[in-house]
C-alpha cells in the first residue's frame, strides 16, 4: 500500500467526498452533502462524482458497503476505509497548518 502523504493535497472535489463519507453514504447523498458543508462552494455533478468514487475506490480510500438497516436498495453505498481516514486526517492538518503559518501574514494585509 502507497504512503498516505503521496496523495497530497486532495483536490478540493475528492477532499468534500471524503468528509461525506465519515458515515455510509449512498452517491446522491455524497452530492447534496458536498454542496451542504462547503456553503454551496462545491456542486459535484454524476461524471465528477462517479468518476472520483471509482479512483478512490481503486485505491482503497473507500469502499462500498451495504449498511446494515438497508433491506433492499439499487443504490450503492460508500464508506472510507482506515487508509482513507488517514488520508483524509493528513490532508485536515495540512490545511489547518497553511491557515496556522498564513494568518499572520493575512492580518498584515488588513485580512482577518
Amino acid at each position: 500500500m502507497a504512503n498516505e502523504s503521496e496523495y497530497l493535497p486532495l483536490t478540493e472535489a475528492t477532499y468534500y467526498i471524503m468528509l461525506s463519507l465519515v458515515e455510509p453514504i449512498h452517491g446522491y447523498g455524497i452530492m447534496q452533502n458536498a454542496e451542504d458543508i462547503s456553503d454551496g462552494r462545491v456542486m459535484l455533478g454524476p461524471g465528477t462524482l462517479y468518476g472520483a468514487i471509482s479512483k478512490l475506490e481503486k485505491e482503497d480510500l473507500i469502499k462500498q458497503v451495504i449498511p446494515s438497516e438497508i433491506v433492499d436498495s439499487r443504490r450503492k453505498y460508500y464508506v472510507l476505509t482506515e487508509f482513507g481516514k488517514q488520508v483524509l486526517t493528513l490532508e485536515y492538518n495540512r490545511i489547518m497548518s497553511m491557515a496556522k503559518e498564513s494568518k499572520e501574514i493575512m492580518e498584515k494585509l488588513g485580512g482577518k
